[in-house]
């Protein structure tokens, strides 16, 4: 929250492209009359337009919270078009990790695994990061050398536009990741496509193709992007690439058939050796000033209460998860909506009196029977484990930016280097060359040791030994870590969990008890309107 380009200028009146993802081509309307050639013609216009690409991932539009959207279609901007919040609906909410209290239209069908190709929410987080890709492949055509030159930009301020290129280049590999795992096969622009009114139909590219150009891309500019940590907070830098690329060959062989344990070792390696740490206070991460923990941060989505306000950032999870005890989220009201099951607490299970400090709940005795944990009724707030992972209150005991405590200060953490070491450590375990059991082991310790607050807790049961290492404990250990972190649902495909009968958990399919589903469900669908509209669109099976 204190670097200068993504806080300071990130709802600077840019001529930002409004952008309607389901459009045969993809039309992009400068906004207030302001043209490529006006908005691009000084340093100060570039810095602007790389500052909504950031910040495109946190805010829905241009004023705000809400009345001008990025994406329309009929969509509501605080729930169907934010990228935090529809990622977390589609990767958190078919999952064990969270259920909704809420019946807004279709979203009981995410944690029922039931969803279809109208779903709206789905057509809303199809469309944003394709809004989000098309506002970067204009970025990266205005900003050529030729480019630069015509408008009379040189010296330092050439250097650096020229720099922001890998930058943007990565968040287009990063929307594009998301697309691949949500989607599998995703419509596919860059800036070599013509896009206007003369432009053909996007083509669509399959999902083991989109692999191969996401990994194309992510090596291509290791050498363009900042040195690991040398950028300022909020910006992503090589580690961003590193872990993004760790984080693909981890699922390698679900995204492609092919799997690639070998390259997750030698990628993850090359982030946990890039000097971050992990910071102590596990709970201090997911606070109003966890932009204090960016040593453990390799790259976080930056949310201010003042300068990125929406309903879709981290606003969602401070507010969603509060019921009457808004207070202690640091909001003003709570929205009485997600909590998570039983089944993610039972994770926690104490051994021998000792505390995993990561269980941050409001309900339930951790490992016990607890009516609270159970939910009878999925539209009743009160049912289940409330989460308070996410709360707008600062470990220093400050002020938050805004003082009506509506919009929050909390950093959304996209890669962190936790993440790193369980990679690492299950890579291992699968069969991975270039690492080894033994720094695997330590490498859990090191997550154990924070987690039960910088020890192992009463007679070391905190601390795993040679014996514990299973594949099992590294799907436990990642819920425990990463929970409502975006990373569940693809987890549980990695294991062949998702949709089957094997793991069940409370009102998986839609029934009390959980029950297994159409292996359909491992991807969404491609919306039926982006069909409509673009004949290269074809349909994933089962849809």
């Amino acid at each position: 929250m204190q670097n200068n380009i993504i806080k300071n200028t990130i709802i600077a009146a840019v001529a930002v492209l409004s952008v309607t993802a389901c459009s045969k081509k993809l039309d992009l309307f400068p906004q207030n009359d302001l043209t490529p050639e006006k908005t691009y013609s000084s340093a100060a216009g570039y810095k602007s337009v790389l500052a909504k690409i950031y910040g495109s991932l946190a805010i829905t539009g241009n004023n705000g919270p809400s009345n001008n959207p990025d994406i329309g279609g009929g969509l509501d901007e605080g729930s169907q078009v934010a990228f935090i919040r529809g990622f977390f609906n589609c990767e958190e909410l078919p999952t064990d990790e969270a259920v909704v209290a809420w019946n807004d239209q279709t979203i009981h069908d995410f944690h029922d695994l039931k969803w279809t190709s109208a779903d709206p929410f789905l057509k809303g987080m199809y469309a944003r990061p394709i809004y989000n890709i098309t506002l970067i492949n204009e970025y990266l055509r205005e900003s050529t050398d030729d480019k630069l030159a015509s408008r009379g930009i040189t010296g330092n301020d050439a250097a650096d536009v020229k720099k922001s290129r890998a930058e943007a280049r990565f968040l287009r590999a990063f929307n594009y990741w998301v697309m691949m795992d949500l989607f599998g096969n995703s419509t596919f622009i860059t800036e070599a496509d013509g896009i206007g009114s003369g432009g053909s139909l996007p083509k669509q590219i399959k999902r083991t193709d989109l692999f191969v150009y996401i990994e194309k891309e992510l090596k291509a500019i290791d050498g363009d992007l900042a040195p690991v940590k040398t950028i300022e907070y909020g910006r992503v830098d090589q580690g961003a690439a590193w872990a993004l690329l760790a984080r693909m060959y981890l699922n390698a062989g679900v995204y492609t058939g092919t799997p690639r344990y070998s390259d997750a070792i030698t990628y993850a390696q090359k982030v946990i050796g890039g000097g971050y740490t992990l910071k102590s206070g596990y709970s201090k991460l997911f606070m109003a000033d966890n932009d204090k923990q960016k040593d453990e941060f390799i790259f976080a989505i930056n949310c201010d209460g003042l300068h990125t306000q929406a309903y879709g950032n981290t606003t969602f999870f401070v507010h969603a998860a509060a019921g009457d005890d808004a207070a202690e989220y640091g909001v003003g009201g709570g929205w009485y909506g997600y909590r998570a099951t039983s089944a993610l607490a039972n994770l926690f299970a104490d051994r021998s009196g000792n505390t995993d400090q990561r269980a941050l709940f409001t309900t339930s005795k951790f490992g016990t029977s607890n009516s609270q944990m159970a939910i009878s009724d999925v539209s009743n707030f009160a049912n289940g484990v409330h989460v308070k992972k996410y709360v707008n209150i600062r470990s220093d005991g400050g002020a938050v930016s805004d003082v009506t405590k509506t919009f929050s200060d909390v950093d959304f953490p996209v890669f962190r280097l936790s993440e790193m070491y369980l990679i690492y450590a299950e890579s291992v375990l699968r069969g991975g060359t270039g690492g080894d059991a033994a720094t695997a082991l330590t490498y859990l310790n090191k997550i154990r040791f924070r987690a039960y607050g910088d020890s192992y807790g009463t007679n070391n049961v905190g601390q795993l030994a040679a014996g514990d290492l299973n594949l099992q404990l590294i799907l436990d250990e990642r819920a425990r870590e990463l929970y409502w972190e975006g990373h569940r649902r693809t987890d549980l495909i990695r294991y062949n969990l998702l949709t089957t009968n094997t793991y069940l958990w409370p009102w998986k399919g839609g029934v009390s008890s959980g029950t297994g589903v159409d292996s359909k469900y491992n991807l969404y669908p491609v919306p039926a309107s982006n069909r409509t509209s673009n004949s290269n669109l074809d349909q994933n099976p089962g849809y």
